[in-house]
């Protein structure tokens, strides 16, 4: 079985060397597709990123009427944290709000002697909300909007992040549909360049496939060199987008890095290399097995 199996690849192997020059389009789509594969993932995780350090900038903050006790702030707090969708709520006190206001306007004197002279804190008691995703914070002021808290809420600053909220999902949503779409794109004209590749090697070597049909062998016998030829295409194609992609990456995330501070991708690539190398070949090899099995499955059913 060994023997079998090391003439095959051996004979696969000449297959693919023989035929170098014309396996070169079916090797430069397949890189492209893997290209495009392993860019997306490289994307969902500088998204991921962009999106976490907006979102830990976003959130919605809802304010309570001066009379609402404290009692029935944390209540609501409570059944807040309780929902699935709320990661987090910070309680914002009036007096706290009030540190946080003369903090920040520390330079305006007007502003904080007309403070200092008002017998009352005008400033509002408040939570301010973060979600799990940016889609979800409408559930969450649906929630608030439709409970027995409705009475005790003076404002909820929800609508003027909506729209940021809105983007950033939409823009996420787009991402990662349109590297879907093109990576299928691309893995269909993949597997049909390699057929029509596996086709033509099929073609100049059909006096070998029938005398070995003559001397009566297998259909895996003549199948598998051609199935090895396509798997070679995906690893080569695998192997050349690696080299690609290392100083590209090494070159290009300091600027990104500066652009999102907490993303560096070239220090993702290299703690995952090889989790993605694994995964550039498995695409590769896949899309040239399944070419090739395609193509020699019509031949010798014709």
């Amino acid at each position: 079985m060994l023997t079998t199996l090391s003439r095959i690849v051996k004979s696969g192997w000449l297959n693919f060397w023989r035929n170098r020059w014309l396996s070169s389009s079916a090797i430069s789509i397949m890189g492209l597709t893997i290209f495009v594969t392993t860019s997306l993932l490289l994307i969902n995780v500088l998204t991921n990123s962009l999106v976490q350090i907006l979102r830990d900038k976003i959130d919605i903050s809802v304010y309570f009427n001066l009379e609402t006790t404290e009692e029935q702030i944390l209540e609501t707090r409570k059944s807040l944290i309780d929902l699935e969708e709320v990661e987090s709520v910070e309680y914002v006190s009036q007096e706290e709000a009030l540190e946080k206001f003369e903090e920040k306007h520390q330079d305006n004197q007007l502003l904080m002697q007309s403070i200092q002279e008002l017998d009352d804190n005008p400033l509002e008691a408040s939570l301010n909300i973060k979600a799990g995703t940016a889609s979800q914070y409408e559930q969450i002021v649906d929630f608030l909007n439709g409970s027995q808290y409705k009475e005790i809420i003076d404002k909820i600053n929800y609508r003027q992040n909506q729209a940021v909220i809105a983007r950033l999902s939409s823009i996420t949503a787009v991402l990662q549909r349109s590297g879907v779409v093109v990576s299928i794109i691309l893995a269909l004209m993949a597997v049909l360049i390699t057929f029509n590749t596996i086709r033509l090697a099929i073609y100049s070597s059909r006096e070998e496939i029938n005398v070995m049909k003559l001397v009566g062998a297998g259909h895996w016998h003549i199948r598998g060199p051609f199935i090895v030829e396509g798997a070679f295409y995906g690893l080569v194609a695998a192997v050349i987008v690696l080299i690609i992609f290392y100083p590209v990456l090494w070159l290009l995330s300091p600027k990104m890095t500066a652009f999102l501070p907490g993303s560096d991708l070239f220090y993702f690539f290299r703690i995952n290399f090889w989790q993605i190398l694994l995964l550039q070949i498995a695409v590769g090899v896949s899309l040239g097995v399944a070419s090739s099995l395609v193509a020699i499955r019509r031949y010798l059913r014709d």
